[in-house]
């Protein structure tokens, strides 16, 4: 399957994650929420479990794996959970646009790739955007607190940013699958002992159980294998840049499934989001541009390096 198809497929997922997520918290706590949704992962992983244990751990890779479950699911889906009780789906995932810049960020310095001025221009007008919709978002029954809401929901992207470039660097050497099955395993041991300090439900709700089977097994499964694949085909950046689609499915699942409605003000801050991702994608061609050039003077260097055939024979 080509790449470009899975990271529509993973985005398309993802976006729709959004609407799950904040029904199932609106009726169990998000520590619940998630655990139960790591323990399908997990579940499901076992059962395909002659798949999963086909790798070999090599040495030095623990702290790029501890690294990788640590971000995402754990930290990413501690703020992400609790995110979805302060802020609307909808806004979420516009803040989900700051992804590839904060990625771009991280592969600089982990990754030494290279990084432009239309990055620095795009990440400060993707940040602008994304406080200015704070501030002009409204409080309401779906978003109660949107200025914590959207401030957790920014650092699970600086934590999905880690988990990218970690990905970037195991993908090489260890199957999707294996990946996925140690997130659920280390998502399940992470938030198990969460459970003590919450109040289970009496009652279970069958849609909301719906929902988070189809966060355990589509969208961490599904969403995380098409990813993880895709990563190992394109760069770190090219796969980033994808995630622009997200809030664009969210934006028209929760016009159809939640009938949220945004205000002018807050379309105008999704605006400047998106011209600063825009702008940020800038980068991508400036490469190209750059290794092209590149490419040309060592060719032109190698012709000036041999002599002429005149002046051999002469």
């Amino acid at each position: 399957m080509p790449a470009s198809l899975c990271l529509i497929i993973a985005t398309f997922l993802w976006g729709s994650s959004f609407i799950s997520l904040k029904y199932a918290v609106g009726v169990y706590d998000p520590t619940v929420v998630i655990f139960l949704r790591m323990l399908t992962t997990l579940a499901v992983c076992l059962c395909l479990w002659r798949f999963v244990k086909r790798f070999e751990y090599q040495s030095g890779d623990w702290k790029y794996l501890l690294g990788m479950s640590l971000a995402e699911p754990c930290l990413y889906f501690l703020f992400e959970g609790h995110a979805m009780e302060y802020t609307s789906a909808s806004q979420a995932g516009v803040i989900v646009s700051c992804l590839p810049l904060i990625v771009a960020f991280l592969a600089f310095f982990m990754l030494k790739e290279h990084i432009s001025r239309a990055i620095i221009v795009g990440f400060t007008l993707c940040i602008g955007g994304s406080v200015l919709l704070t501030m002009v978002s409204p409080s309401s029954e779906q978003a109660p607190n949107p200025l914590l809401g959207n401030t957790l929901e920014f650092l699970a992207m600086v934590c999905a940013a880690f988990y990218t470039v970690s990905v970037k660097r195991l993908c090489s050497r260890y199957a999707p699958l294996t990946l996925i099955a140690l997130q659920g395993l280390s998502g399940s041991l992470f938030f198990a002992p969460f459970l003590f300090f919450v109040e289970m439900p009496q009652q279970h709700d069958p849609v909301a159980l719906a929902h988070i089977l189809y966060l355990g097994t589509f969208v961490t499964l599904g969403g995380y294998g098409m990813y993880n694949y895709a990563i190992s085909k394109v760069s770190v950046l090219t796969a980033a840049a994808y995630s622009n689609l997200i809030p664009i499915f969210t934006l028209l699942l929760s016009a159809i499934v939640l009938s949220e409605i945004l205000t002018l003000w807050q379309w105008l801050s999704i605006a400047v989001v998106f011209v600063g991702v825009m702008i940020s994608q800038r980068h991508q061609a400036l490469v190209v541009e750059l290794d092209e050039e590149d490419i040309s003077e060592a060719d032109t260097s190698k012709r000036s390096s041999v002599p002429a055939t005149g002046e051999l024979k002469g």
